[in-house]
């Protein structure tokens, strides 16, 4: 359908993933597959599943694919609040990781509406 390097929710998303990568490195390492396997999956799955849905030839497969983007960072939202409230990161971080999720919502959902249009 389309290259998705060009859509902006992409590459927000994968920003993302990449400072979501930066910052587990300093989970505790009794977490290694718990919490930070967790948390990096669901922000590489947020970017993953939009790249795969460009690849895909129909409208209603692109946009199913970006509802499992959002769902992903629905759970990414939520493993970020789990890492505040377990102090494995600080308030500023979770305050812009927390803003920079959001705005990647924000954005699928704009997108899945264009879409589906």
């Amino acid at each position: 359908m389309q290259n998705y390097k060009d859509l902006k929710v992409w590459e927000k998303s994968h920003q993302f993933a990449l400072e979501i990568y930066r910052v587990t490195e300093g989970f505790p390492r009794q977490e290694m597959y718990g919490l930070t396997n967790q948390l990096r999956r669901a922000a590489s799955s947020i970017a993953a599943n939009i790249a795969e849905g460009c690849g895909r030839k129909t409208k209603p497969d692109f946009a199913n694919f970006l509802n499992i983007s959002l769902g992903s960072s629905n759970e990414a939202e939520y493993f970020v609040l789990l890492a505040r409230d377990l102090k494995y990161i600080t308030d500023t971080y979770y305050e812009i990781f927390s803003k920079l999720v959001n705005e990647i919502k924000a954005m699928l959902i704009a997108l899945i509406t264009k879409v589906r249009g």
